[in-house]
């Protein structure tokens, strides 16, 4: 192996553990830790680490992970349910910024065409950011965290004709923009219904059968595999490999695997995208930046103010609150890594000065470091702005899909869907109780789907399938499997993420009932103790023992059996 490549590996990690360690103790977003951490070692920091094509093209794929997560949690009825947010605010978004900055720029001096070119630039916001930052204030969800979203998507969308644009104008090319945006057009929506098609009439036997193996390696090879199969065949279509991505996510969202998945692509997905934004803070110039920053500090404030402006303002036009449209512009008021991309290559093709490009360069890269502290203070900022602005939190579900299990609130987990499991689940559907049921057999789970039972496919002893599946809004979580280790591991799990929740056990008999209890399960139900005492109902009544007289031993043996019933039967 290259010695280099090992060193480059050793320096990128021992820089991101010393620095990333020292934000969370800071309480300081993760996000600004990587950035900085590629200013200080990159080419124009401390210079040890060179800034590549080939590292900012495994980079990319940081951002490819994240979309292909953040596809998991949607669905097509739930996509086209947003249609009014992604075509219609979105466009609007992508339409007033290009059109408006494109001005400014143009009036500037700058030639038309590059102006509109550096309208796209600063028009897009960054998918990377936006999405992780939101995901880990839990605020994806709520209406602000939906109307990125769905701002994001189209702004990916609108990334093709802006890449088609600069390519044209760098060839020279006259009368070959129309044919062009057709042609990718063409090809983009042919993509889009091949993996639709592939699927739903392929993806889900292949996984059924995948899962049918019990190999935890082969499912997570098959899902590493078809997210980047869905992004190389995006990008062979000329669309970004983050759409692609989204798309085979949004397309395995529709099943019953979906949790599971999320659960095994993360480690790959914060790994990656961690890179990502060491990479990014590598294109930080600082050298430049004295002799400049007085005019990258103003064109920050601009781009900051502009965007969160425009977006309120549209954001108010399309029926929402001044505290939704000013916590959306807050989360999408800085540049993108898109934007990055188109800059770089309009730099590349000799269209924009090398002055005016590290110019914007630095302010984009300046507001994307500022992004995770204004996203993270966006509710503080929206309550002292908006402090009256009551209905700000408030949506209206009949018409906006939510996104994940997390937007569920007391609800219950079944941890375990078999017999029991099942039962408890048609009871409080018939108490119009929500829950989400969890299990490992696939083909049980499909059964359970088709009946309409809201389960999914997931291992309850892992932290980010109980995570998904919304413990912190849980009321109760139900364990009905029957193995003692996997019960113990999934108390343990959820003690950690959620220690004050009751937990109910089915166990098998009475020693793993006490061995339950001890690792903290709020009460644990013996299946032979159940068993014993209905056996024992029946043998009274066959023996003509008044039935008065056999409730109330039923109800004694509850109350001296099981400590949670104390005082509901009189004695």
């Amino acid at each position: 192996m290259d010695l280099n490549v090992v060193n480059t590996i050793m320096i990128l990690l021992a820089a991101s553990v010393i620095v990333v360690a020292v934000f969370r103790r800071l309480q300081l977003p993760s996000i600004l830790a990587y950035l900085l951490v590629g200013v200080i070692i990159g080419p124009y920091g401390l210079a040890w680490v060179p800034h590549t094509d080939d590292t900012h093209f495994l980079a990319e794929f940081g951002v490819v992970f994240l979309l292909f997560t953040i596809g998991l949690e949607f669905s097509l009825a739930r996509l086209s349910a947003m249609k009014k947010e992604v075509l219609g605010l979105g466009s609007a978004q992508v339409i007033f910024a290009t059109l408006l900055t494109g001005s400014i720029a143009w009036l500037l001096g700058i030639e038309m065409e590059v102006a509109v070119v550096l309208g796209g630039v600063l028009a897009m916001s960054s998918t990377a950011i936006v999405i992780k930052q939101l995901k880990d204030q839990q605020e994806l969800g709520l209406p602000h965290g939906r109307l990125s979203v769905a701002i994001l998507l189209f702004q990916d969308i609108a990334v093709v004709p802006f890449l088609i644009l600069v390519a044209v104008l760098s060839e020279n090319q006259q009368g070959t923009l129309l044919w062009e945006l057709s042609w990718a057009m063409l090809k983009g929506l042919s993509v889009i219904g091949i993996m639709l098609l592939l699927g739903w009439w392929v993806l889900r036997p292949l996984f059924a059968v995948i899962v049918s193996t019990r190999s935890s390696e082969l499912f997570t090879l098959a899902a590493l595999l078809f997210a980047m199969a869905a992004a190389w065949l995006s990008h062979f279509a000329g669309l970004s490999f983050a759409l692609g991505a989204f798309l085979a996510g949004m397309i395995l969202g529709e099943t019953e695997f979906r949790h599971q998945i999320e659960a095994d692509i993360r480690p790959f997905r914060d790994v990656l995208l961690g890179l990502f934004f060491v990479v990014i803070g590598m294109m930080l110039n600082i050298h430049v930046l004295p002799n400049m920053l007085h005019w990258v500090l103003l064109l920050v404030l601009v781009i900051i103010v502009f965007k969160v402006a425009l977006i309120m303002g549209l954001s108010l036009l399309f029926g929402f609150s001044r505290g939704v449209g000013l916590r959306t512009g807050i989360a999408l008021g800085q540049a993108g890594e898109f934007g990055l991309a188109l800059l770089t290559i309009s730099l590349n093709s000799e269209l924009i000065d090398t002055s005016v490009a590290q110019l914007v360069l630095a302010a984009m890269i300046i507001s994307m470091g500022l992004a995770p502290l204004l996203i993270h203070f966006n509710g503080r900022i929206r309550n002292r702005l908006c402090a009256n602005d009551c209905n700000s939190n408030v949506l209206n579900t009949d018409n906006h899909p939510v996104i994940s299990a997390t937007d569920i609130s007391n609800h219950v987990i079944i941890a375990g869907y078999g017999d029991t499991g099942s039962n408890l689940g048609q009871l409080l559907q018939q108490k119009d109780f929500n829950y989400v049921g969890l299990d490992t057999n696939a083909a049980r789970v499909h059964k359970a789907r088709k009946h309409g039972d809201n389960v999914n496919y997931g291992d309850a002893s892992h932290q980010l399938i109980l995570d998904t599946s919304g413990l912190a809004q849980a009321r109760v979580v139900v364990i009905t499997y029957g193995d003692v280790q996997s019960i113990e591991k999934t108390i343990d799990q959820i003690k950690v993420l959620h220690p004050n929740i009751p937990i109910l056990v089915w166990a098998r008999n009475e020693n793993d009932a006490e061995h339950l209890r001890d690792a903290g399960a709020s009460e644990v139900i013996p299946r032979n103790r159940e068993a014993h005492l209905m056996l024992e109902s029946h043998l009274l009544r066959l023996l003509g023992i008044p039935l008065d007289d056999i409730v109330m031993r039923i109800q004694s043996a509850c109350s001296t059996r099981y400590p949670m019933f104390n005082g509901f039967f009189r004695q």
